[in-house]
């Protein structure tokens, strides 16, 4: 086998239809696009959503909620993803990012209490649930909160 003796397999590639060659090719004259109005025109677009010149339906369903600008979006991380840091060790958002446990870090770190742990951990995150804080504590590790 050699560069320049691969092929596509047959029936993967198809060539575009021509359009507008005669009355034989069976898409001559108006080339498949019918007769008069908008869509015959040449540089004829329509938007996605458009319906005719009827009210479009993003128009006519109510609007709802706002977006708030100042929410804070915290990365979670539960209480069983750090059973894989060795016993009396310290974590922190920048050991979690170099970990790979988050992939980034956004406006900081929670801490929730799904599944358990069995070392005694020193965690400092900007936040925890009740629950995480009671598992870390049971198992004689601290929780310190990072002010942002």
């Amino acid at each position: 086998m050699e560069l320049h003796t691969l092929s596509p397999k047959p029936g993967s590639r198809k060539d575009r239809k021509r359009v507008g060659r005669g009355p034989g090719s069976g898409s001559g004259k108006t080339a498949g696009r019918g007769h008069k109005g908008q869509l015959s025109r040449s540089g004829h677009t329509q938007r996605r959503n458009f319906e005719g010149g009827q009210m479009p339906l993003i128009r006519r369903l109510p609007k709802r909620g706002f977006t708030n600008i100042f929410r804070k979006q915290f990365v979670i991380v539960n209480v069983g993803q750090l059973e894989r840091f060795p016993a009396g060790s310290e974590i922190t958002p920048d050991v979690l990012l170099a970990e790979g446990v988050v992939s980034q870090l956004r406006d900081g770190v929670k801490i929730l209490g799904d599944g358990t742990l069995s070392r005694k951990l020193t965690v400092r995150a900007h936040k925890f649930s009740k629950k995480a804080a009671e598992v870390i504590k049971a198992a004689g590790g601290s929780c310190e909160v990072i002010g942002q």
